[in-house]
């Protein structure tokens, strides 16, 4: 079921700045479907933020450690008092299992619509 995009012609894509990707041949390309979007590519202060925490720490969020908390607490000071908990997970596809998982568990059900 998985799809291989620009299977006529493929990209070598060897390096990436802001929003944009570069292949071998340094040809340019909008960055529309990587998981960077909101930052853009080799961002100095999200460079700079992440060697600053590699140097300290570099792990999951299944430890306990202050940032965390900090963060959600930042975080839903923004959000509605409904959605005041927190999960952290490391993907979209933990994201939505958890979500499914979640959901299943709430309504007490086990069907699932999916739509293409």
């Amino acid at each position: 079921s998985c799809k291989v995009f620009y299977a006529k012609d493929p990209l070598k894509i060897v390096r990436a700045q802001a929003q944009y990707m570069f292949d071998e041949k340094g040809e340019k390309y909008l960055d529309c479907i990587n998981n960077v979007a909101h930052v853009g590519h080799s961002h100095p202060y999200v460079i700079k933020a992440a060697t600053k925490q590699m140097e300290l720490l570099n792990t999951n969020s299944r430890f306990l450690h202050d940032n965390l908390v900090q963060y959600a607490q930042r975080l839903t000071a923004t959000l509605p008092e409904k959605l005041s908990v927190c999960y952290f997970v490391n993907s979209g596809s933990e994201a939505n299992d958890l979500a499914l998982r979640l959901a299943r568990q709430y309504r007490g059900h086990q069907d699932v619509i999916t739509l293409e």
